[in-house]
């Protein structure tokens, strides 16, 4: 048998479950990027807008995700999350329940993401010339209107190339969950390597379908870019 009967889409080719692997890595990558976002944005008011209390444990929240290894704090986060989950169930008198592996990665990878997001957004909005808000205050604009009409089309051309170098962590951290025994394509590649033993070929293929979705992404934030960033004057 040679590489290419290995990567072949049907057996005892392992091409459909790279491919579906691939499939699943994009779903949690893109779902905990739109969490981490969220997260982002709410803790980027926080900061800025704040009280105390908020800004310290926001403070607290962004060092300490920035700090500790990002493999660790899945592994904390997941089976913590989880043991704690069944403690607070069986406080009610139920019993243990079973956390859906999908859900879970994409929170715990949420959670980390957001601590950054929360960084590129507080800065890209520091960035936006305090002018341009008291005007938009001045006239009497709503926080949402604020946000939606000022804040968010001002802030997008320094938040892109942050986002966009999350965009791209979050695709390789999501192989991090092969640790907690979740199905995507690092896993999936590690069953097929150990199985067939051909380790050189499957990580190989791995790492060209990670390649090939981060040159897809960056030619999409790059457009995204210039979008944003229209009727504005090159910077050379």
């Amino acid at each position: 048998m040679n590489w290419l009967d290995l990567l072949a889409w049907n057996p005892p080719g392992w091409g459909k479950n790279l491919f579906f692997g691939a499939i699943s890595t994009l779903q949690i990558s893109f779902l905990a990027y739109l969490l981490g976002l969220l997260i982002g944005l709410l803790g980027a008011r926080g900061k800025l807008s704040g009280g105390k209390l908020t800004r310290r444990l926001l403070d607290w929240y962004t060092t300490i995700v920035r700090s500790v290894p990002e493999l660790l704090l899945i592994v904390i986060l997941y089976y913590t999350g989880t043991q704690g989950l069944n403690s607070l169930m069986e406080s009610f008198g139920y019993g243990p329940v079973r956390i859906n592996g999908f859900i879970a990665a994409v929170a715990v990878l949420g959670v980390v993401q957001g601590a950054y997001s929360t960084e590129v957004l507080r800065g890209a909005i520091n960035a936006i010339p305090v002018g341009q808000i008291e005007a938009a205050k001045a006239y009497g604009m709503s926080p949402l209107l604020l946000l939606r009409r000022i804040t968010l089309p001002a802030m997008l051309p320094y938040a892109i190339p942050g986002l966009s170098n999350l965009w791209l962590n979050a695709t390789k951290d999501s192989a991090l969950i092969s640790v907690v025994g979740y199905l995507e394509l690092t896993k999936i590649t590690q069953q097929g390597a150990g199985f067939t033993k051909w380790y050189f070929t499957f990580y190989t293929a791995a790492a060209a379908i990670y390649l090939a979705i981060s040159l897809v992404s960056l030619q999409g934030f790059g457009m995204l870019d210039r979008y944003v960033r229209r009727g504005q004057p090159k910077v050379r």
